[in-house]
């Protein structure tokens, strides 16, 4: 059987990413899938833009732990990313800390690379590096979408799937089939239905 390759661009402090990326390790437990994750920034996507006050400040802070994050896949590997990744979103989104720069150092004490990288978080020449990375998410999905979004490596990738709780087992397996199918198709763009529920991290 032929392996199948996922790449999932992330925020990491998106709670509906997390939840698709939980889905993807699930999927990969019983399908064979070689998962790739990839950063995006949801702070370059909204720079500039007339946001709600609250939103406003949650996307000035979620700079930091996407710096680290670039950081890490300048200087580690993806198995480095895998685990910033893991070890962020365990703390912040499944334990509920709201500390972001206790998160990222989480993160990166899960990784083989030195403690000292967290120095990136307030490091804003990485910025324009993410501004470039969150144009090529862009350029593959256009603009009017956030986070996550996955691709088959088919030349086109989606917004999605928003996810509540991730799938596991056969049912993860499943959700990862039909999302192929679905990439296959040229002429495809959109399914969705109103959310009714949050994030359910269990």
């Amino acid at each position: 059987m032929t392996t199948q390759s996922v790449e999932m661009f992330f925020d990491p402090t998106c709670p509906w990413a997390w939840m698709t990326s939980r889905w993807l390790l699930n999927a990969a437990e019983v399908r064979d899938l070689d998962v790739t994750f990839s950063i995006m920034s949801l702070s370059a996507l909204n720079e500039g833009r007339d946001l709600d006050p609250g939103y406003r400040e949650a996307m000035d802070a979620a700079w930091g732990p996407a710096r680290v994050a670039l950081a890490i896949a300048q200087q580690g590997s993806q198995e480095d990313v895998a685990a910033y990744y893991t070890a962020f979103g365990t703390h912040h989104h499944v334990g509920g800390h709201g500390d972001l720069r206790a998160a990222a150092e989480a993160g990166l004490a899960a990784t083989s690379l030195d403690a000292q990288l967290i120095a990136a978080y307030e490091d804003t020449s990485l910025d324009d590096e993410l501004r470039r990375r969150q144009q090529a998410v862009i350029d593959l999905v256009g603009d009017e979408v956030g986070t996550p979004v996955i691709s088959f490596g088919t030349g086109r990738a989606y917004f999605g799937p928003v996810i509540s709780p991730a799938p596991k087992g056969e049912e993860a397996g499943a959700l990862l089939d039909g999302l192929a199918a679905l990439a296959s198709v040229e002429g495809f763009f959109e399914i969705k239905r109103t959310r009714t529920v949050g994030p359910i991290f269990d």
